[in-house]
């Protein structure tokens, strides 16, 4: 693929290295649902603790992931995600939660920021958008779900913002775009759209952000609508990446809720800071 940011660097997951300029300590990346153990539709890697899937095998896949980025569970952070923009700074207190056991994950939950070391943020996902952000000048790093309601409740403007209120301008913030449904797969009805359309983002654009394809049938693009909330939220666009995979034609790298009907797994987004670390 062209000037595709991720790379697969071995079965079970793909690698972004775009900010290792800034940092040598940064881990970003997303899984694919292949080198795992799980079967009966969730074959092979699903990460996913609320899918139905056996828990230990669940377990197993996570342990696994754990040791290829060599980054304890007992340091993940994870979530109960409800397509809601509600998010939460993570400290040390947070580590562990829902590693291994869903009901202890953190509540109502689809963003994750911290500025601690050796935290590793986690969210589950099998098409919406996964959201990365990163201001290596603040030592901050943070992740979101962007599904379609998460994108229209603008969860990407939300971070920016939980940022700014810290102190972080919107120009020292670097944010990635990961694997999701593209429009190419994505139709969407005229109830998705009138939110989108109450966004006010979508005139002037070269492209526009949905198509329509027949009556009360639309083509969506979550990539680029989310692209569009960051900038309007003020990160310029050459702070800006997104990949150009899309999860439901790549069948034979990710799980897809919609191609698949339903019945799947998860694959995981993640991004951390090991330790201490010193930027360029």
């Amino acid at each position: 693929m062209h000037n595709e940011p991720f790379i697969l660097l071995n079965k079970q997951f793909l690698s972004y290295n775009g900010w290792n300029d800034f940092s040598t300590k940064i881990v970003t990346g997303f899984t694919t649902k292949n080198g795992g153990n799980s079967i009966d539709g969730y074959e092979t890697f699903n990460l996913g603790l609320h899918v139905n899937d056996d828990p230990n095998k669940v377990s197993s896949n996570r342990l696994k992931l754990s040791s290829l980025l060599e980054f304890p569970t007992s340091r993940w952070a994870c979530t109960e995600q409800t397509h809601e923009n509600n998010i939460i700074k993570i400290s040390s207190e947070h580590c562990g939660l829902g590693a291994f056991n869903y009901n202890e994950s953190i509540k109502g939950t689809d963003g994750l920021y911290t500025n601690d070391s050796n935290v590793l943020l986690t969210l589950c996902f099998a098409d919406c958008v996964p959201l990365y952000f990163f201001s290596p000048s603040h030592h901050y790093v943070g992740i979101a779900h962007a599904g379609w309601k998460g994108s229209v409740k603008d969860i990407a403007g939300e971070m920016v913002r939980k940022w700014n209120d810290e102190g972080i301008d919107s120009k020292d913030i670097y944010t990635l775009i990961g694997p999701s449904i593209g429009s190419c797969c994505y139709v969407v009805d005229d109830f998705v759209i009138d939110y989108v359309k109450g966004l006010d983002i979508n005139e002037g654009l070269e492209s526009p952000i949905y198509k329509a394809i027949n009556h009360g049938e639309y083509r969506l693009d979550l990539k680029r609508l989310n692209e569009q909330l960051l900038h309007k939220a003020g990160i310029p666009y050459k702070n800006i990446r997104s990949t150009s995979y899309c999860t439901s034609c790549e069948e034979g790298l990710f799980f897809s809720h919609r191609r698949d009907k339903g019945n799947t797994g998860r694959m995981m987004s993640f991004i951390g800071l090991k330790e201490e670390d010193s930027y360029i």
